[in-house]
This record gives structure tokens, sequence and C-alpha cells, in this order.
């Protein structure tokens, strides 16, 4: 039993670090090429666009492959649009640079962007929808031989979330109600997602909350998964979609049609087919091709679900990690903008 036991954590650690190097590769390789769109000043062009240089903000997860599709394809470059790319961690970190307008857009949770214009740091819509849940998108998993076998085994234990009174929180809270318990009967720790496997193996937290591509590898590490949190009663709940500020949009309303033109004929493909989302995902995420088709997608629908997106707003608000409640119909940005 020793020696499988540390077979394994050797296997968890090997994993999480072909993980982390993944992301680290994409980050050194964002910014020998990312650059600054932003700050290019306002200039006439032939379709009389405000701006035709924008920096995105991308996080390493399949959600971003909309933009990506759109760039190899030559959706951004028949729009008379060049788009550059920075690998961001959480749109948090990046408000300043949205602020000052050198980054024109970003991938964000819906709970992020809630978050922010919760708490005043900036005013943000929802450009363009990305994806929404769908069964073993994400969930919390034990390592392998752990007593804990579902939510309610949970009581007293530590979980791992990428982020504090975020998704991760909220799903699970969810799921743990559901089976009789409270919030506060567990307690979560923030680690990155990155490092997760490691923690699981090494006895530092008793679960994890993880999304694709790490739930992917954990349950490849032996970890069983206890809890589907995009299922059930957390089933299609949005992920995620693309955010800008109040300000870029009235400053910038003929770029942003344009920008949202190729971002929503991507989505369309991605949504039809899946293969055009596993061609570009090992292109920004250093994920090997095989692993990219192995993973479990949500749904690449044109729009969010506004009922989805209200539920999740009151769960925000109900578990307190929103001050004030939320009417999700203020959250989207005008059709076409």
């Amino acid at each position: 039993m020793t020696g499988d036991r540390s077979e394994e954590k050797g296997t968890a650690m090997k994993l999480a670090r072909i993980v982390a190097a993944g992301v680290a590769i994409a980050l050194t390789l964002s910014a020998c090429g990312g650059g600054g769109g932003g700050g290019e000043p306002a200039a006439s062009s032939a379709g009389g666009l405000e701006k035709t240089q924008l920096l995105v903000g991308v996080v390493p997860v399949p959600s971003s492959a909309p933009l990506f599709i759109a760039e190899k394809r030559g959706f951004f470059k028949e729009e008379g649009l060049t788009v550059k790319t920075e690998i961001i961690q959480a749109p948090q970190a990046v408000m300043p640079k949205i602020a000052n307008g050198s980054m024109d857009a970003f991938l964000t949770s819906y709970v992020s962007l809630m978050a922010i214009n919760d708490s005043g740091a900036a005013k943000l819509k929802l450009f363009q929808h990305s994806q929404e849940a769908a069964p073993n998108v994400a969930g919390v998993v034990v390592a392998k031989g752990s007593p804990i076998k579902s939510a309610a085994d949970l009581k007293g234990k530590n979980i791992a979330v990428n982020v504090l009174a975020a998704l991760g929180e909220t799903l699970t809270n969810a799921h743990l109600q559901e089976a009789g318990l409270k919030p506060d009967d567990v307690k979560y720790i923030a680690v990155p997602f990155a490092d997760q496997l490691a923690a699981l193996s090494s006895g530092k937290v008793d679960a994890a909350w993880l999304v694709e591509p790490f739930l992917t590898a954990a349950k490849k590490a032996g970890g069983t998964q206890i809890i589907d949190t995009t299922s059930g009663v957390t089933a299609g709940v949005p992920i995620d979609g693309w955010g800008v500020s109040e300000a870029w949009l009235a400053k910038n309303p003929k770029t942003a049609a344009a920008f949202h033109r190729a971002l929503a004929k991507a989505q369309q493909i991605a949504g039809a087919d899946r293969k055009a989302i596993d061609e570009v995902v090992p292109t920004y995420t250093q994920i090997p091709a095989d692993a990219a088709a192995a993973m479990t997608l949500g749904t690449f629908s044109m729009e969010a679900d506004r009922a989805g997106v209200q539920k999740l707003a009151d769960l925000l608000h109900g578990y307190g990690f929103l001050k004030n409640k939320v009417d999700a119909a203020q959250l989207f940005a005008p059709q076409g903008g």
C-alpha cells in the first residue's frame, strides 16, 4: 500500500508539473509576442473603426477557444482588426489595464464580472457569451483511497478552490446544501489549479474543486470525483464569456461591432464543431492534442440563458459573495455591441 501511495503521489505531482509548465510556457509566449495593442491612438480605417489593434486577455482554458478560432480563420482580419493576446489568470488582476485602456477585452467568468461590478472597481458588460456548464466540466475530487465518498462526507473537511468566494465555492455550496450540510461545515482553501493535485496527494487538502483540463488530469492520476458541480442543482450554469468596460463600448462603437461580429462567427463554429476547438486549444494552453481531445467541454452557445445567469447571481448574493442584488439583464452589452 505504501508503494502504491508513493507511485500515486509521484504520478499526481508529475501531472501537476506538466500542467503548470504548460501555463508557464503560455505566459512566456504571451510575454514575447503579446505586445500591447490597447495604446494605439484613435485613427480612421477603411471601415471607419475607432481603433484596429486590440489587446485581449485570455485564460488558458477551453472557453478561450472561440477567439483563437476567429484568429485562425481570418475573421478578425476580415473586419480590419489585429488582435493580440495576453495570458491572464484572473480578471481582477487586469482591471488597471482595462481602466487605462491598455487592454480592450478579456475572458471572464460570470462570477468575476459580477464581483468586479459589485466592488465598484469597474463597470463591465458581458460582450459575448462563451460557455455554459455541461455534466462533468467541473467537480470535487478526492485522492485515490480517500474515505470521503460523497458530499455528506465532506463535513469538517478542507476543500481547495482556485479563488475564494467565487464560482468553485458557489457551485460546491449548492451541492453541500442539497446533501444536508451548511457552507460553513467545510473550510475552503485557495490553491491554484496547477497545484491542487499535489495538495491532494500530500494531504494538504481533503478534496479539490477542479475544472478542465485539471479535472481530467486528476482522474488520470487516480483521483475520484465525488461531486459533479455542473449537474443536478447547478446544471447548465453559465460559466464565462468576453468582458469589456462600459467606457470602452461607448468610445469604440464601430470597433466593438466589428470585434463582436468576428467573435460571434467563431462562437457559432465552436458550438457546432468540436474539432475546431481541439485544433486551437493546444496553441494557447500547451495542452497536448490528445489531452485536449479527451477533455469534457461545456456548451458553446451563442447566448447565455438569462434565467441561469440570474440564478447564479442570486446564489452569489445569498452566500454573501455580492453585497448588492444583481439584475442579470443589466450585465449584457447591447445586441450588436
